[in-house]
């Protein structure tokens, strides 16, 4: 049964690592295989009466071991409430994001850019073009040794909306729209999930998608996948009709997803659609600003001083993404909490079954005791069985998580994270072998001779 469990699984992987099956649904399908595999593989070790020899140095120790197999049942639940629990908070902790690591990346979730920009009224001039800063007054900034030298824009109009991001704790009805100009469209930043691309150029570059034109009339879009999945509950291929309530409501078809962006509040269109549909929002309200890290705060001043009469307002990209995360996180805290109560309830039951183990072999145990048997032996016994059970909980619920959570990790370019992990699953080591406390006790309190009249 283990080795039928595991080639089966094995093949779920291969399968989805050949691109033949899903990478969520054979990764995961094939670790919770693969736990079931070590579980079968515990039973039938356990269930065979394992031989112990007593000649080694750790003979003390085997015996221990051997003792797990005294009820088997009980050994194989424990083994399995552990393994359980240490999957879950294996795998929820992969997911949790980290800062901004890979912020100048252009695939990354800020696209690469350092800053980003709202205004409240709108701005017509093009601020990368020498006639847009004359008009706006920003020429000597962008001269050397100026703040501005060497920075650039990209420009984004905006229909108002609701924010449609985890931030917002109702669904959106009418997110904001954003519309990006050909220049940003162009350079094809930021990374794509899944979409609805069918030519190389598409594939290659996701947001030519916004210049599609359906026959139904419906706008192509693209929305953040943590939003698009969790806040307006969509896929790629559904449509979300905006302005219900009006006489021209809008289907909006979303055609591509981003992976983890700073676009999570709001839906893009092209800006021709934009220009077609939103006739009366003029201008660009949304700037992102390629400026170098150690300028930051110089390009975000000047900016702020001289557009001052448009509202114009600085944020870091970096912070608005971490900012997203803060909120994920709080989830997968919210879920490894109850996966690290699992462990520690299976930790403390695993002590309950030693203890329970240990007062029916009284009589055993009082023989041993009288043929030489110290009770430091004894203390040692009952750990080496603890140790067993829960080392082989863990190591089975840790591998199969990992291997469950594969894909996850390695698309988002994250490394494993060891030392969070580790220090973790050490932790619920150390709760498990001092549960074992009761039980190590009683056996070294045990009446001896009452035990021995009993035999």
């Amino acid at each position: 049964a283990a080795l039928a469990l595991a080639a089966a699984g094995g093949g779920l992987v291969a399968a989805a690592a050949a691109g033949l099956l899903g990478a969520t649904a054979g990764f995961f399908a094939g670790g919770m295989l693969l736990l079931c595999a070590m579980l079968a593989l515990a039973t039938a070790w356990l269930y065979g009466r394992p031989a112990s020899r007593t000649g080694a140095s750790w003979s003390v120790s085997r015996l221990g071991l051997r003792n797990a197999a005294y009820r088997p049942g009980r050994s194989v639940l424990c083994i399995a409430l552990i393994a359980s629990a240490a999957f879950i908070v294996v795998a929820v902790d992969a997911f949790r994001r980290e800062g901004t690591h890979a912020a100048l990346d252009p695939r990354s979730g800020t696209g690469g850019f350092t800053l980003l920009a709202d205004t409240l009224l709108p701005i017509a001039h093009d601020m990368s073009s020498p006639a847009g800063r004359d008009a706006l007054n920003l020429v000597d900034l962008h001269e050397p040794p100026g703040p501005l030298a060497g920075v650039t824009l990209r420009r984004f109009r905006v229909r108002p909306g609701e924010d449609a991001s985890c931030l917002n704790l109702y669904q959106a009805k009418d997110p904001r729209i954003l519309a990006p100009t050909a220049a940003f469209v162009a350079e094809g930043r930021f990374a794509f999930g899944a979409s609805l691309a069918q030519s190389a150029a598409e594939i290659d570059n996701p947001w030519l998608l916004l210049e599609r034109e359906f026959d139904d009339g419906a706008i192509p879009a693209i929305a953040d996948a943590t939003s698009l999945a969790y806040a307006l509950h969509l896929a790629v291929g559904d449509d979300f009709v905006i302005n219900r309530d009006t006489g021209r409501p809008l289907r909006l078809r979303i055609v591509a997803a981003l992976s983890d962006s700073i676009f999570q509040r709001e839906l893009l269109i092209g800006e021709r659609h934009f220009e077609r549909v939103f006739r009366d929002y003029d201008g660009y309200r949304f700037f992102l600003i390629d400026a170098p890290p150690e300028r930051a705060d110089a390009v975000a001043a000047a900016f702020e001083d001289r557009l001052a009469d448009f509202g114009f307002d600085v944020v870091s990209a970096g912070e608005r993404l971490a900012a997203f995360h803060r909120v994920e996180n709080t989830y997968l805290a919210t879920f490894q909490t109850l996966g690290g109560l699992g462990l520690v309830l299976g930790t403390f039951g695993l002590g309950a079954v030693l203890l329970r183990n240990v007062l029916e072999r009284q009589r055993e145990l009082a023989l041993l005791r009288a043929v030489g048997y110290n009770g430091s032996h004894m203390s040692l016994m009952v750990l080496a069985e603890n140790a067993l059970l829960l080392l082989a909980g863990v190591l089975a619920g840790a591998v199969s998580a990992l291997v469950a959570i594969a894909p996850a990790w390695i698309e988002r370019g994250a490394g494993l994270p060891v030392l969070s992990l580790g220090a973790l699953l050490a932790v619920v080591v150390a709760t498990g072998l001092t549960a074992s406390l009761a039980a190590t006790i009683a056996v070294v309190r045990a009446p001896l001779l009452g035990a021995l009249r009993a035999e």
